[in-house]
């Protein structure tokens, strides 16, 4: 159950534990007031999951379950802190895989009950969105921020801390997820977004003619799978004509792809609505080319750009706790019902 939201301050001093395992990541933060971090403890799967090409939800699921409580315990110890120094448990419960999902919240919710401490909800994408918060101390909402991850793309008005008006979304393939199809597809593995980054430096963008798709009844959605499918349909055609694939070139082409429609939707929202600040998060902000053309599209139209650090572009808690602190102080607390969402839209509550 979700209590109504009213704001309130209890402390001036909150230490927020928060638990993130949506996917691959299992990570715990403690954070001091929404933006300071005491400490950030991440264990990647990435090294187990590349074996496979792609994260494997049940594996995912188990190395939660034997990771969750060494990386509370080590967030703890990085922080000097117990859990009876801790005022807020947060958790992510959607969106996100189901098993792994439910693997945090309830560490999450056992650890609030057995210290009788308030228990926080928190939405992945709020999650990433709230990462510029802790990057950046100055920044406050109003303001345009497109999320790009490997399961999300998000282009959305933050109206408010935990006011959203989503202004579009892709139709199918997320950003990231492209990112490592492709990838797959090219012979580069997994994870494509990092891989294909690297290639894409050594090729030219523009040497292979892809489709910059535009979804007719909206003009902020995305869409990425026609992208995709003519990346296939190139490489089966050269490779019927007996030509050599140039992979880097191949790389580079489709990621200007990606870039420019994320680009171009973005900065058209920016002048729509007026705004004069945009943030970007989730790990396909880490991608150097659209940080690139980022910075040149706001310098443009002086819009002040915001984007996290590679590390706080991941999945992390720190950025969980950082959402969890605003929202704490709107009055939101979750009872021992909560349950992982896998589906979450952003803006719904449970």
């Amino acid at each position: 159950m979700r209590k109504k939201a009213v704001m309130t301050m209890e402390k001036t001093e909150l230490r927020i534990l928060a638990v993130e395992t949506s996917c691959d990541e299992t990570a715990a933060a403690v954070m001091k007031n929404g933006r300071e971090i005491l400490s950030n403890v991440i264990y990647s799967q990435i090294d187990l999951h590349t074996l496979y090409g792609g994260v494997v939800p049940e594996i995912a699921s188990r190395k939660h379950i034997e990771k969750i409580c060494q990386v509370i315990d080590k967030a703890l110890s990085d922080a000097s802190v117990t859990l009876d120094d801790i005022d807020v448990i947060a958790v992510t419960y959607g969106p996100g895989l189901v098993g792994a999902l439910l693997v945090g919240v309830s560490a999450a919710k056992a650890i609030a009950f057995a210290k009788k401490k308030p228990l926080v909800g928190v939405h992945h994408i709020e999650g990433h969105i709230s990462a510029n918060y802790i990057e950046y101390p100055e920044l406050e909402p109003p303001f345009v921020t497109l999320v790009a991850s490997g399961g999300h793309s998000h282009l959305a008005l933050v109206k408010d801390y935990g006011v959203y008006e989503i202004l579009g979304r892709t139709r199918d393939d997320a950003a990231g997820e492209a990112f490592d199809k492709v990838a797959r597809a090219i012979g580069l593995g997994y994870p494509g977004g990092p891989k294909i980054d690297r290639a894409a430096k050594e090729g030219d963008p523009y040497a292979i003619e892809l489709p910059r798709a535009k979804v007719g009844d909206s003009d902020f959605d995305f869409s990425f799978s026609g992208l995709k499918s003519a990346v296939l349909n190139y490489l089966n055609s050269e490779k019927m004509a007996g030509r050599e694939i140039r992979v880097n070139d191949v790389a580079a082409s489709f990621q200007q792809a990606v870039v420019d429609v994320l680009v171009s939707h973005t900065m058209e929202a920016i002048d729509r609505y007026g705004q004069k600040k945009l943030a970007i998060a989730g790990g396909v902000a880490s991608n150097t080319a659209l940080r690139a053309a980022f910075e040149e599209a706001c310098a443009a139209r002086d819009v002040r750009f915001y984007r996290p650090s590679p590390i706080l572009c991941t999945d992390n808690a720190a950025m969980i706790g950082c959402a969890a602190y605003y929202e704490y102080l709107r009055g939101v607390r979750h009872g021992w019902d909560l349950n992982a969402v896998p589906a979450l839209k952003l803006g719904e509550t449970n």
